[in-house]
């Protein structure tokens, strides 16, 4: 397994750009945290620890007692994760907060945060053409209609825009469904006419099962869909959806690839409900190299009460899914393929060195997520990155890259002669069948830049063909741990102006009940938008 190096020195900041100190990440087993009450969301400390190899969060409440759960249910791939950081940003030069004190009470976001905004999402409309039990967004269950007008929504899109020192740039528009907000098709105009470089919408399919519109979005700028994905079979569909979505999952896909779309599986993964199916979805993500870039699955959060039984039996962590992938398809291995999304920070690191100006930089905490790239060749067999390339030293020698580079008045190296520094950690005996090392540089050219990485230049075969495959674990009251929330890179757009981490937004203090509340209007007054039959159906009933 992977380890970084005791000689490598990682580079870490002291202070976010208004002056808040920094807390590096701690590592190692046991230790302890501030995490929330369950109960009432005071930050209370826990303690984090091994068990039969799984990593335990416990944590007590003055008032509400005693919590338990499982945070990591391997503790070898635990320590993996967290060796494969490499330090904080200092997150906003105008954060909204300018003087929080408590994370993730003062949010907004805060002087406190270290990371800027990686994946901006703009909730269009708490309505939906579904009625999900796992959803987050419901208006028949809330009891009023949220839908920001798109005066607001500009406004929206320009507080990610006006962040600084690097401004927004990949925007997701979500719900609700987003794709029934009557002028969904203008938003995605008025995004790309901002400079967004990167739309996408966080979708059940239902709209795009319609060919017309899947190529009117197409027109309009979207570039992917991130569709809700939870299965190959309307068995589960109907438990964690309410009804069968199967054949429309298949005539969405269908449409995308004639729309010219890509295509994120985003699975909602439940312990005893859909588990068993990560492969299968693995497979047929395989099976639609052409359309399908990448699967996010995202074990399931629970946002609201649980007794401890049920949550010990439906807890899905990280490393469950990785394991899962392994046993059900014997592609990656667990200790030796995954790392964790903060992992490759060096790459952007060095691309803002060539480039002379910031980009984007991805530094969540280590054990948000984990993920790994499969290659795809014309047989569509999927060889993981790294049985062909040295994945741990090639960061570490683009980290340092970076680093002589930035101190440099003019670049040391040009592009070209930065590139081939890497080649000697790429194998090619052990690449798949036509994958060199200049397509292999062409191809991590396709992910950072969207006119090399789709489109005429992919049909071209300018890149390899590629599957993200990767899991983020996004927390609830129950596993909360504050330093991921100052680490998160998955933001929320709000009417008020501010920008919220993910999981303030939807757990903890679940900020979007205050936002939406506060700009929104009861059912009532908008009868003619919303479906009242609600489904109330439990998850597994």
């Amino acid at each position: 397994m992977d380890t970084m190096a005791g000689v490598f020195q990682i580079l870490q900041p002291e202070t976010t750009y208004t002056g808040a100190p920094i807390t590096p990440i701690a590592k190692g087993l046991p230790r302890t945290t501030e995490s929330l009450c369950p109960e009432c969301t005071q930050l209370i400390a826990a303690r984090l620890f091994e068990e039969d190899g799984r990593v335990v969060m416990e944590k007590s409440c003055p008032l509400h007692g005693a919590f338990r759960d499982i945070v990591f249910s391997d503790a070898r791939l635990y320590r993996k994760m967290e060796e494969w950081t490499f330090g904080d940003s200092r997150g906003l030069e105008n954060p909204a907060v300018a003087d929080a004190r408590r994370c993730p009470h003062d949010c907004g976001l805060c002087s406190l945060h270290t990371s800027h905004t990686g994946l901006a999402n703009i909730d269009l409309t708490n309505r939906c053409n579904l009625t999900c039990p796992v959803c987050f967004a419901n208006a028949n269950a809330a009891g009023y209609l949220y839908e920001p007008d798109f005066e607001q929504v500009r406004g929206m899109l320009q507080a990610l825009r006006d962040e600084r020192p690097v401004a927004g740039r990949i925007v997701q528009f979500s719900g609700g469904e987003p794709t029934i907000y009557p002028r969904f098709l203008d938003v995605l105009r008025l995004a790309r006419e901002m400079g967004f470089s990167h739309l996408q919408a966080a979708t059940n399919g239902i709209k795009f099962t319609n060919l017309e519109f899947a190529c009117q979005a197409k027109e309009a700028g979207l570039h992917t869909l991130y569709l809700q994905f939870d299965g190959v079979c309307d068995e589960v569909y109907r438990r964690t959806r309410g009804e069968p979505l199967w054949e429309k999952k298949l005539k969405c896909i269908e449409n995308v690839r004639r729309a010219g779309l890509k295509i994120v599986f985003v699975p909602t993964i439940v312990k005893g409900v859909n588990d068993h199916q990560v492969g299968d979805m693995l497979r047929l993500a395989l099976e639609n190299i052409d359309c399908v870039s990448g699967i996010s699955f995202q074990p399931v959060a629970f946002t609201g009460r649980i007794a401890r039984r049920e949550l010990e039996a439906k807890r899905f962590t990280l490393s469950d899914f990785a394991h899962a992938v392994e046993d059900q398809t014997g592609i990656c291995n667990v200790y030796e393929d995954w790392f964790p999304l903060s992992c490759v920070t060096p790459f952007s690191k060095l691309l803002s060195a060539l480039r002379g100006e910031l980009t984007t930089h991805l530094t969540p905490h280590p054990h948000c997520s984990l993920g790994t790239y499969l290659f795809v060749d014309q047989q569509r067999r999927a060889v993981p990155v790294t049985r062909f390339v040295d994945v741990g030293p090639m960061l570490q020698e683009m980290d340092l890259m970076a680093r002589k580079a930035g101190r440099q008045r003019v670049k040391f190296f040009t592009k070209i002669q930065t590139w081939n520094l890497l080649r000697k950690h790429f194998h090619q005996e052990k690449a798949p069948e036509g994958l060199t090392f200049t397509k292999f540089l062409q191809t991590l050219q396709g992910f950072t830049d969207k006119r090399y990485g789709r489109g005429e230049k992919e049909r071209q075969g300018f890149t390899y063909r590629t599957l993200m495959v990767a899991g983020m674990h996004f927390m609830d009251a129950y596993n909360y741990d504050v330093e991921r929330v100052k680490r998160c890179v998955i933001h929320y757009a709000a009417p008020d102006g501010r920008i919220y981490p993910f999981c303030t937004y939807n757990s903890g203090p679940v900020y979007r009940e205050r936002i939406e509340r506060a700009f929104s209007v009861p059912l009532e007054e908008q009868p003619e938008l919303v479906d009242v039959d609600a489904r109330s159906e439990a998850l597994v009933g």
